[in-house]
């Protein structure tokens, strides 16, 4: 078997992060921007000169910008999970910040409902299952995000599946975030956490205080044997990004997926950014049998463990043990 054939799950994947290319050229053409079909790619994709988180999310500038109608969240949305289906992803969960696209004057009913649409449409056509996660961002105001939670609240089960906390994580602290996963737990949202990434020990520790059963990246819990015993007891899912984590400089050298696979952690293997990675999931998948000793068996497995920690119904979560067997 090789890596195409392999039915795959995805949990962690940023909707402006993997608009796809002839979208953003036409787009960006279409609102006169002043910019040649390579220099549209150089600002949506990361290069060499990429050596931490901050300088990652600059590349998600000129999406957020070109994301400012209905139509085009929509249609961007649709046109990715097309793209998932074909890389033979059967269940993904998509997640985005509203509140980063509201620019032209969008409310977020407006924003939200345009990207369940896409997603709908394009479960019509393909039969692939997911859900939507907003997500609050560390630079808002605590206005903005409990807006965010609520909204969430308002479309949960009808589109949106959850929540997370994304962001410049070094810079805005995880422990100033407890009043979001308060009010989401009051109003039965479930929850993901980017935690560990471009931060440590401590943000991740916060986290897990928050009740999340989830972390976005979390990769640095290697740093301290307690977290990892925690994770471990606990008994966390961390949603790995590896393109992603050497990009961002929050990995450098060998990554630790297989470390932690090993040590039975659970682990999701995700690419975070389509786009702005320049990386699809099977290419990931290439990447992890060439740089470690997993093997395909790991990779159907690490699928299947995944699917407990959905946000999704039961049936849903029964239909994929079925097709994902091991």
């Amino acid at each position: 078997m090789n890596v195409e054939n392999i039915k795959k799950i995805i949990t962690h994947l940023h909707l402006d992060g993997s608009l796809d290319i002839n979208l953003a050229i036409k787009w960006a053409h279409e609102d006169k921007y002043n910019l040649t079909d390579k220099e549209i790619i150089k600002s949506l994709q990361v290069d060499k000169s990429c050596h931490n988180l901050n300088d990652y999310l600059e590349k998600f500038s000129l999406a957020c910008n070109l994301l400012q109608t209905k139509e085009r969240l929509e249609k961007s949305t649709y046109t990715l999970l097309k793209k998932l289906h074909n890389e033979n992803v059967i269940y993904a969960e998509i997640r985005f910040a509203p509140t980063k696209h509201q620019e032209k004057g969008l409310n977020l009913d407006e924003i939200i409902t345009s990207v369940i649409k896409g997603m709908e449409k394009a479960k019509q056509e393909t039969k692939i299952e997911g859900g939507i996660i907003p997500c609050c961002m560390r630079d808002n105001s605590k206005e903005k995000n409990l807006e965010v939670v609520n909204y969430a609240k308002k479309y949960l089960n009808r589109g949106v599946i959850g929540i997370d906390l994304a962001g410049a994580e070094a810079l805005y602290k995880t422990k100033d975030f407890k009043y979001i996963f308060d009010k989401a737990k009051e109003l039965n949202i479930p929850y993901t956490i980017h935690a560990g990434e471009a931060d440590g020990i401590e943000s991740i520790n916060y986290a897990l205080d928050f009740g999340t059963k989830r972390l976005g990246h979390g990769i640095r819990c290697i740093e301290d044997n307690k977290t990892l015993e925690r994770i471990k007891k606990e008994n966390i899912l961390l949603e790995i990004c590896p393109t992603s984590n050497f990009q961002t400089e929050a990995v450098k050298g060998q990554h630790p997926l297989e470390f932690l696979y090993k040590n039975n952690i659970k682990i999701s293997i995700n690419t975070d950014n389509d786009t702005v990675s320049n990386i699809n999931i099977n290419e990931e998948y290439k990447n992890i049998l060439k740089n470690t000793n997993l093997t395909i068996n790991d990779l159907i497995k690490c699928n299947y463990n995944t699917i407990n920690y959905l946000f999704t119904k039961k049936e849903i979560k029964e239909k994929l043990k079925k097709d994902i067997k091991i």
